[in-house]
């Protein structure tokens, strides 16, 4: 059997206009054009839930497989159709996740992506992708983040919800009030524009690359978190690092070993400014960060190769 995945591209290849010259260009099939007109809407449902491209791509061949085999004659509303496919096949594969996490090596921060510029306009969806918002999605049980990923981010409704999920309605309006509840104490404090959050990545970056101590005191915030994520396949720090002084030492201490080989560039991770770190022109390592009140609170170093494939190329999101 042909790989969907493949047969869609080629399609979606026609659609555009991109395809051979050689003969008549063919109109993709209603189940196609239906999956490819939806596919980065089902990718950011499915990594919103999960954290990890890798396995949101395989959720999206799950559903592609059901979506390939439904008579579209009995499907009411496609975009919703396929929202409750993928969501059911995310919190199948939620177990999976959850069994790998527990033996996970050190700190698992989720998969960074690198997004486009124009994600940051749409605050909602830049905030729920957000490496932060991510981290706190992790202390919500799966039925909790689905609820709370489909009503607050994708805003459906208690009914689609609740056939998504295997619950009633009313027990979708209990869990999405009580996920609502455990969001909001744990999110960033205060709003951080676009330009203040680049202002303060600019001056980390300057710190950074200089060793300057006392310009990173002054950008983080007393009870700072530094966490790193080597997947045991690459040495990071094996637990959080606590504090203003022990994160600043930490990164100042770690300029000078690699001086003269390291390199940073600003970018857009999951909706935010980001750096991503160089050593001899290779991808180190992916550095988000959290800010709340002008602070640094949160800095997030990916640092497992097998999570930094997507921030050599663009990632859509969309809602």
């Amino acid at each position: 059997m042909t790989s969907p995945f493949r047969t869609l591209n080629a399609r979606a290849d026609m659609r555009s206009g991109s395809g051979s010259a050689a003969g008549p260009q063919r109109r993709a099939d209603p189940a196609t054009e239906a999956f490819v007109a939806h596919r980065n809407l089902l990718f950011t449902v499915a990594y919103e839930m999960l954290g990890s491209a890798a396995d949101a791509e395989d959720v999206l061949q799950e559903t592609w497989l059901r979506w390939a085999d439904v008579d579209l004659g009995t499907v009411r509303d496609p975009r919703a159709y396929l929202i409750r496919t993928t969501t059911r096949q995310a919190l199948n594969r939620m177990r999976t996740l959850g069994r790998r996490k527990e033996s996970y090596v050190g700190p698992w921060l989720p998969e960074p992506l690198l997004t486009a510029p124009d994600v940051a306009e749409d605050v909602e969806l830049a905030d729920s992708v957000s490496m932060a918002m991510l981290l706190v999605l992790e202390t919500l049980t799966p039925t909790e983040r689905a609820v709370f990923v489909l009503r607050e981010v994708f805003d459906l409704g208690y009914d689609e919800i609740a056939e998504a999920v295997g619950k009633s309605s009313a027990a979708v309006r209990q869990i999405a009030h009580r996920a609502r509840q455990h969001v909001a104490a744990r999110r960033p404090r205060g709003a951080v524009s676009e330009a203040e959050a680049r202002d303060a990545l600019a001056a980390f970056q300057r710190a950074i690359e200089t060793g300057d101590l006392q310009s990173l005191l002054d950008l983080l915030a007393p009870d700072v978190v530094l966490l790193g994520d080597g997947g045991g396949v690459v040495q990071a720090v094996l637990r959080p690092i606590v504090g203003a002084d022990r994160v600043a030492r930490l990164l100042a201490a770690g300029t000078p070993r690699i001086a003269g080989e390291i390199s940073t560039e600003p970018v857009q991770v999951n909706g935010r400014p980001a750096l991503i770190v160089r050593i001899d022109g290779e991808i180190d390592d992916v550095v988000a960060m959290r800010i709340d009140d002008g602070l640094i609170t949160g800095l997030y170093v990916v640092r497992n190769p097998e999570k930094l494939s997507r921030v050599e190329r663009e990632t859509t999101v969309s809602r």
